[in-house]
C-alpha cells in the first residue's frame, strides 16, 4: 500500500486498499474479495453501504448538507433525537446532544459531570478504552500506545480492575480495590464519575460481572457519582439487545455512543438523565459539525433497520452460529490454542491461549496475515493482542458467514500441528 504522506503512527493492521463494500463484503483496488469480520472496528452493525442508508444520505444531500444546530435547528438532528431517546430503555427523563465522534461524546459527558456535580475525579477501568483525545486517552486502561510520551494529562483519573468472568477478576476483588482506593488515593467527595464499558471492546470483549455493575450503581446513588456507561463499541445491537448495560440490571446516568450510531457516518452523542444534561449554563454544549443532518438522516435510517424484524433475526442467526460453531470446535478439540469464547451475544471474542505456552500472540498475528490472503479480514483485541474481535456486521448472510468461519476453522485446524519447539 503506498502510504506516502500518511503518518507512520497510525497502526495500521491490512496493509490493502479497500475501495468498495456491500454488507459484509469488500474488495480492495486489484478487485480482491474479503469476508469482513471488522466492519469499521464497530462501526458497521448493519453492514456496508446498506441501501437504506444510501438513500437516506443520497435524499438529505440535496435537501440541507450542513447546518450548524447551535445556530439553527436543523429537522433530522430533531427526529434523530427523538426516536434516538425513545429506543433507549432507560425509564426517566432524557436529554442529549450530538457530537462528531465517540471520543467527543466522551469530552462532553466528562464535562457534564464535572459541572453538575461540582466535582473533577473521575474512576476508570483497567483494560478500557474511550478514546484518543487528551482527556479521554487519560480514562484509558493502558499506556501503550496511547499515553506514550504525552507527561501530564488532565484529569485526576483513578484505575481500578476490571471485574469480569471473561479475565477472572471477581467482583469481591473489585470492590476491594475501590474501598482501597478511597482509603489511600482520593476522597469519596471528590469524585464526578465512575465511567466503564460494559463490554470491553479492545479490552478483549469481556462483560463486567453484573453484581459488581449492581453494587457499583448502589454505591454512586449513595455518594452522589454520576456512572458514565460508555457503549460506543457495544451499543446499537452488538450484543444481541440494544444496549449492553441491560445486561448488567442496571441503568447508567451517562450514556456514550457512537459507531454503529449512524451506519458508517461519522456521529457520536452523550444522552443521559435531563436533570444532569439541562444542567450545563446555555452555551456550554455544542459543536459546528455535531449532529451534521447527513448524518443525522443516516441515523434515522439505521435506527429503522435496528428495529425491523429482519436485523433481529439476522442478529439471531449471527449469534446461535457463533455460539455453536465454537462450541463445536471446543468438543472436536480443533487445536490447543483454542481458549475461551468471551463476551455477550453477537459481541465475541476467541482467545488464543495455549495450556502450556500462555497468550498466542504471535498465533492471532500469523493468523491475521493468513486470514487475509484468504480472504477473511480479523481484527485484535485484549492485552496481549490474544484474542480475536468479532465485529462482523450483523446483517451478514448465513453463507457469508459461514464461508468466514470455514476459513477461520481451517487456519485455527493448521495451528494444531505446530510443535511446541516450533512456537516456544
Amino acid at each position: 500500500m503506498n502510504s506516502q504522506g500518511i503518518s507512520t503512527a497510525l497502526g495500521l493492521i491490512h496493509p490493502i486498499v479497500i475501495q468498495k463494500g456491500l454488507n459484509a463484503e469488500v474488495w480492495d483496488e486489484n478487485g480482491k474479495r474479503y469476508i469482513d469480520f471488522i466492519g469499521g472496528i464497530g462501526v458497521l452493525n448493519v453492514g456496508h453501504c446498506h441501501p437504506k442508508i444510501v438513500h437516506a444520505i443520497q435524499h438529505q444531500a440535496e435537501q440541507l448538507t450542513h447546518y450548524a444546530f447551535n445556530a439553527a435547528q436543523h429537522r433530522p438532528y430533531l427526529d434523530l433525537m427523538q426516536k434516538l431517546l425513545a429506543y433507549i430503555p432507560i425509564n426517566q427523563p432524557l436529554a442529549g446532544m450530538f457530537t462528531n465522534s465517540g471520543a467527543e461524546a466522551t469530552e462532553n459527558a466528562l464535562k457534564v459531570a464535572r459541572i453538575a456535580t461540582g466535582r473533577t475525579g473521575v474512576i476508570a477501568f483497567d483494560g478500557g478504552f474511550h478514546g484518543r483525545t487528551l482527556a479521554a486517552v487519560n480514562l484509558n486502561g493502558k499506556v501503550k500506545p496511547y499515553k506514550d510520551g504525552l507527561g501530564p494529562l488532565p484529569g485526576p483519573v483513578y484505575h481500578i480492575p476490571y471485574p469480569s468472568k471473561d479475565n477472572q477478576v471477581t467482583a469481591n476483588e473489585a470492590k476491594h480495590a475501590l474501598k482501597r482506593l478511597f482509603q489511600v488515593e482520593v476522597d469519596v467527595e471528590n469524585i464526578a464519575a465512575i465511567i466503564f464499558e460494559p463490554v470491553l471492546g479492545e479490552g478483549g470483549f469481556q462483560l463486567m460481572d453484573p453484581e459488581f455493575a449492581q453494587y457499583l450503581r448502589q454505591f454512586c446513588d449513595q455518594h452522589g457519582i454520576l456512572i458514565i456507561a460508555d457503549e460506543i463499541q457495544s451499543g446499537f445491537g452488538r450484543t444481541g439487545i440494544p444496549f449492553a448495560f441491560a445486561h448488567l440490571g442496571i441503568e447508567p446516568d451517562l450514556l456514550l455512543l457512537g459507531k454503529s450510531i449512524a451506519g458508517g457516518v461519522p456521529l457520536g452523542a452523550v444522552v443521559g438523565l435531563a436533570k444532569y444534561m439541562d444542567y450545563p449554563a446555555k452555551g456550554a454544549l455544542g459543536g459546528t459539525y455535531s449532529g451534521n443532518p447527513i448524518a443525522c438522516a443516516a441515523g434515522l435510517a439505521t435506527l429503522d433497520i435496528m428495529q425491523s424484524a429482519e436485523f433481529q433475526a439476522t442478529t439471531q442467526n449471527y449469534i446461535s452460529t457463533i455460539e455453536n460453531t465454537y462450541l463445536r470446535w471446543k468438543n472436536q478439540n480443533l487445536t490447543p490454542w483454542l481458549g475461551r469464547l468471551t463476551g455477550v451475544g453477537a459481541m465475541r471474542g476467541i482467545e488464543l491461549c495455549h495450556p502450556e505456552l500462555g497468550a498466542g500472540t504471535q498465533q492471532l498475528a500469523n493468523i491475521l496475515a493468513t486470514a487475509r490472503a484468504q480472504g477473511l479480514l480479523l481484527m485484535p483485541s485484549g492485552e496481549a493482542k490474544n484474542i480475536i474481535r468479532l465485529l462482523t456486521p450483523l446483517t451478514i448472510s448465513a453463507e457469508v458467514l459461514n464461508e468466514g468461519l470455514a476459513i477461520l476453522e481451517n487456519i485455527l485446524a493448521a495451528t494444531a500441528t505446530q510443535s511446541l519447539e516450533a512456537t516456544a
